[in-house]
């Protein structure tokens, strides 16, 4: 497991050098083996502008020395203001060919799963998603949790093609192969979204270590009542772990306090400020 970059509250960050407008986040990621991997192969990365979540693949360390390749790579752009879908895709080819290089010769080969946001260049405060693989983005909004990524999987394509139902796909025999990755000397091709910037948002980004554990119901329950990015971090990877640990758990969560003036009172009454003190 690589860790790249730190855990922050209530930090101001600039999104564009011609626009004075500041973002205030507050971001928290954690990792844990789980109860039946010998090793971690998830890495991560929270350097802003960038935050994401790597899945490695392959026999013996070959899937954690890729996900740590990528997420090396993605780290190097930490400090910008903004990063462009280009920035990514020659970052990631980049990650392909460390892949190679460090890997070596592999029976199984070494590739990684890569899904996370950046902050755009768009005149906007704007999240741009990306994905490669089966990890995930959700949003959690104003009461609602959205699956912003779409799974790059067998089994997703047998359900976006009427094949199987989601409950089928659960318990499918090809559960876990995933049919885009980072590595396999393989041009990566990232799927890009396009995600307003807005107060009160709150951020998930997870290996699918989560998402074998806890239903879309159970990740709202716990989005939605811990007050903290590092409370609901902490809760989702331990709940993961304790239904059944199956697989290594990486969670990243993102809360979105303020955009410029506009700033979202519900998360500053959760933590126990209140407008005046700001405002004072």
């Amino acid at each position: 497991m690589t860790a790249r970059g730190e855990n922050a509250s209530r930090r101001r960050l600039r999104f564009h050098e011609d626009i004075e407008t500041e973002i205030e986040l507050s971001w928290f990621a954690c990792t844990d083996t789980g109860r039946r991997r010998e090793n971690n192969q998830d890495s991560y990365v929270t350097t802003p502008p960038v935050f994401a979540v790597a899945d490695g693949m392959g026999g013996h360390s070959a899937g954690e020395i890729a996900s740590a390749a990528v997420v090396r790579r993605l780290a190097e752009l930490g400090g910008r203001l903004s990063i462009s879908e280009s920035d990514i895709d020659e970052t990631l080819g980049d990650a392909v060919d460390d892949i190679e290089l460090d890997a070596g010769d592999t029976e199984l080969g070494a590739g990684t799963t890569v899904t996370g946001v950046c902050i755009s260049n768009e005149d906007a405060p704007t999240w741009k998603v990306f994905n490669i693989g089966d990890s995930r983005v959700y949003q959690y909004f104003k009461g609602a949790l959205s699956q912003i990524t779409v799974d790059h999987s067998v089994v997703q394509h047998l359900i976006d093609t009427g094949a199987i139902t989601e409950e089928e796909a659960e318990v499918h025999p090809h559960a876990n192969v995933i049919t885009r990755a980072v590595g396999f000397n393989e041009a990566p091709i990232p799927d890009y979204t396009s995600l307003a910037l807005i107060p009160g948002q709150r951020i998930m980004i997870c290996s699918d270590g989560l998402t074998k554990e806890l239903t879309d119901i159970g990740i709202q329950h716990f989005l939605a009542t811990q007050p903290t990015a590092e409370t609901a971090a902490r809760m989702l990877v331990a709940q993961a772990v304790e239904n059944a640990g199956r697989d290594n758990v990486t969670v990243i969560v993102i809360d979105v306090h303020a955009v410029g003036d506009v700033i979202d009172t519900g998360s500053l009454a959760s933590s126990g400020i209140s407008v005046e003190e700001l405002e004072s």
